[in-house]
């Protein structure tokens, strides 16, 4: 059985677009003699429609495209695909994550999934029914055993504590499956397509049957798919391996013996290209994430203040990356406070890129405001409020420019500043789309690094200066934040792994840190909750996966 795996990029809701990039990969699994081409998680609709899935026209017309996908199918042709199904029970959610095996023009079989995820970014059992247990579906006599990412992630040989008390890859082994195959639609984090790899290879080794897993590949909003589609044999070898961050259709040829079990997979395709390292990996992902922002929702251009710092500048890389040097306006904005240094490192890294850069300085509307207020200031001391008022003059500004010109403002902000609130709200905080906003400040150092691997990129005054918001003379980002590598530590213990404030020092961190650190990230929920969305890259970012109260008393949670 020869199989083509579909890594294709789905804009949710964009029925018409999504059915063109299907049928021209079906042409192209038809010439090359396929008997089976296997399409992602939801790709009838796109990962993740999230409430959409209450809109009932948006559930018919997700059915008319499995009709036309279906219908592309012919006697020697097959295709899997993901769809949404509804439940006819008159009990439990009204719809099923599904996937359809079609044959011959029609649906002949589905799959519903069995486990539904509700952490992190997912919240599938809001909309889905769990699926009963999983029943293999047969192809010209071959019993295959789909399921639905999630499904394939309850191995107990891999997990601490599992999740689910089912395991639908044993219930389809157990009921005569002899090929495993995985539709997923399964955002990217850092280190995740190892863990990918570890659980496909299991299985495939574990029960002595060839596994194939189709992801989805592009971004929608916060999250970024990687793709990384691949293939192993009944022993757990990854025989193919698609493209990360790249669409891609993988061939396999599967050979079966006399009982119809797949026992060997060739791959007709070289590995594809993935990333080498973490700060590569990171860099696409980041891009990805940019350019199907503004490709799927229509921005033709984006701008940025571009203050001479070391976040700033990685988001213009990044920028010009994704949409290319004359789609990206940089916005130099001083002030009284802004060294000579920044604005020549400013100047430096649009010449580098290749960026326009355009120079406004605001210290004379900077001065407007503090004579302006100075009447309702009397007698209170300069300090943050002057700060802000700067920031919130180049907020401004900046969407000025962005309703003139029409394009996307993106805010600079990184992880860390995020989390302790070293930002501004209505200030450096404003943008569409916050490009850096999951990355940690010690990452966004190591990332500008791997940029500068062959040439200079970011200019290296930049990444060796010390940070600052030139907000007030001689001020440091260490002025009132630990050193980034301390904090970086706290806010990845806390954030991202959950651990408590005592767990954190029983680690060795130091308490004093620990816990000005996450009084800090306790105290400015409200700032993140307006804060812009943030392409997420790590397993815990601020936004859709991290749900914590404003109102609450953190304080007495951590035994102050």
């Amino acid at each position: 059985m020869k199989i083509a795996i579909a890594q294709l990029n789905f804009k949710i809701a964009a029925f018409e677009d999504n059915f063109c990039r299907i049928r021209k990969a079906v042409d192209q699994a038809r010439d090359l003699g396929v008997d089976l081409v296997v399409f992602s998680e939801l790709a009838t609709t796109g990962y993740p429609p999230c409430d959409l899935l209450e809109c009932g026209d948006f559930i018919e017309q997700n059915l008319e495209q499995l009709d036309r996908i279906a219908a592309l199918s012919d006697d020697r042709l097959a295709i899997i695909v993901g769809f949404v199904d509804r439940n006819p029970s008159e009990e439990g959610k009204a719809l099923y994550n599904a996937a359809a095996l079609c044959f011959e023009g029609g649906v002949t079989g589905r799959y519903h999934k069995s486990l539904l995820p509700t952490y992190d970014v997912f919240d599938e059992a809001r909309y889905f029914e769990p699926g009963g247990k999983a029943q293999p579906l047969e192809l010209n006599g071959i019993p295959i055993g789909i399921t639905i990412c999630e499904d394939a992630w309850t191995d107990p040989d891999l997990w601490e504590r599992r999740l689910y008390s089912r395991d639908p890859v044993c219930e389809l082994v157990s009921a005569g499956a002899r090929l495993l195959i995985n539709i997923s639609a399964s955002p990217f984090s850092l280190g995740k397509d190892e863990k990918r790899r570890a659980v496909v290879s299991h299985a495939a080794a574990e029960h002595g049957v060839a596994y194939v897993y189709v992801n989805q590949v592009g971004a929608n909003d916060e999250l970024v798919f990687d793709g990384h589609s691949l293939v192993c044999n009944d022993v757990g070898e990854i025989v193919s391996r698609a493209r990360d961050f790249e669409e891609d259709l993988l061939v396999v040829d599967c050979s079966l013996d006399d009982e119809k079990s797949v026992t060997e997979a060739v791959s007709e395709n070289p590995m594809g290209y993935v990333s080498v390292c973490e700060e590569e990996a990171a860099f696409r992902a980041l891009v990805l994430g940019l350019k199907d922002y503004l490709g799927k929702t229509g921005f033709e251009h984006v701008l940025l203040g571009l203050s001479g710092g070391i976040d700033s500048a990685l988001t213009a890389a990044v920028a010009v990356e994704a949409v290319g040097a004359d789609r990206v306006c940089a916005v130099a904005m001083p002030t009284r406070y802004s060294s000579d240094g920044s604005l020549n490192d400013a100047t430096k890294l649009a010449e580098n890129l290749g960026i326009e850069m355009l120079a406004i300085p605001i210290d004379p509307i900077f001065q407007s405001f503090l004579d302006t207020m100075e009447p309702s200031f009397q007698g209170m001391q300069p300090g943050v409020t002057e700060e802000n008022i700067q920031a919130r003059v180049r907020g401004t500004v900046l969407m000025a420019l962005s309703n003139k010109k029409g394009g996307l403002l993106l805010a600079t902000g990184n992880k860390s500043e995020l989390a302790v609130g070293y930002c501004t709200l209505y200030g450096d905080m404003c943008g569409g789309l916050a490009v850096i906003g999951d990355v940690p400040k010690t990452l966004v150092y190591r990332i500008s690094k791997w940029l500068n691997r062959d040439q200079e990129v970011i200019p290296t005054e930049i990444i060796t200066k010390a940070p600052s918001a030139e907000l007030r003379p001689d001020q440091t980002d260490q002025d009132s934040l630990p050193e980034y590598d301390l904090l970086d530590a706290v806010v990845e213990a806390y954030v991202e792994q959950h651990l408590s404030v005592e767990e954190m020092i029983g680690n060795g961190l130091s308490e004093q840190v620990v816990r000005a650190v996450v009084h800090l990230i306790d105290a400015n929920e409200h700032k993140r909750r307006q804060a812009p969305p943030a392409i997420r890259i790590t397993t815990k970012a601020f936004g859709l996966g991290r749900r914590f109260p404003i109102v609450a008393d953190y304080r007495a949670l951590h035994r102050e």
